[in-house]
């Protein structure tokens, strides 16, 4: 297996830490989608590839309504998605995705919780070409009427890198710009898309002794802690 398969094992041992996050996160992509889009799934592909995912996390109807009548409410302001680089303690490599209508409020608790936890938030360019920016779909494996290689040579001018089993369905990784190819492949192929996004990939990783492990994870959790950051990732082996 590769790269994409460890880091998704390893990501399984570690969950957010609660569904209200979750459910979070999702808003603000399902407000972004929108702003972007508009509101029709039918003609957003970003919009469709967000309520998969909302239906994937078992998000309640209401929460999603209420994503929707915020992101047509012209008093909304727009999220920006914002990109920090840095390193947290022994040398780990970090890249933050956040969406925030508050640039200077994400900056300062971004700092803050690095300050804090003897992490170092770096420049732009600093850490981003450490990680491969990738596409990531999980399909319905009761869709697919090959094997996995069979369906990997089907894929292959989409330049797929992996194609793996998991307990949630087919997963499958590949260059970040394939997604709306893929997505529209999937979709014409009656295949069901269970849920879609974008992962960062660390080029290299870095194991570190159990102490070590604790200092990091102090500085991933006060991160994933702030409503503004959508994602973190790093170059720990988990």
């Amino acid at each position: 297996m590769g790269r994409a398969f460890e880091l998704r094992k390893g990501r399984k041992m570690k969950r957010w830490s609660a569904m209200a996050k979750t459910f979070t996160r999702i808003g603000k992509d399902i407000v972004m989608a929108i702003k972007e889009g508009g509101p029709n799934p039918d003609a957003n592909s970003r919009l469709r590839a967000v309520m998969q995912n909302a239906k994937a996390a078992n998000m309640p109807k209401e929460n999603v309504e209420r994503a929707i009548k915020k992101a047509t409410d012209k008093d909304t302001a727009d999220y920006k998605e914002v990109l920090f680089e840095g390193y947290a303690p022994h040398g780990i490599a970090l890249v933050l995705e956040t969406a925030t209508d508050n640039n200077n409020r994400t900056v300062a608790n971004v700092r803050s919780a690095f300050n804090k936890c003897d992490g170092n938030l770096g420049t732009s360019g600093s850490v981003i070409f450490m990680f491969d920016h990738v596409c990531t779909f999980t399909i319905k494996k009761e869709d697919i009427t090959t094997d996995l290689e069979e369906l990997e040579l089907e894929l292959i001018d989409f330049e797929v890198e992996e194609v793996f089993d998991d307990e949630e369905g087919i997963i499958i990784y590949a260059p970040f710009e394939q997604f709306g190819a893929i997505q529209s492949f999937f979709e014409g192929n009656n295949v069901e898309i269970l849920s879609s996004g974008f992962e960062r990939i660390p080029t290299t990783t870095t194991k570190l002794s159990e102490d070590q492990q604790a200092d990091v994870e102090k500085l991933l959790e006060k991160l994933e802690e702030d409503d503004d950051v959508q994602n973190v990732y790093h170059s720990m082996v988990m």
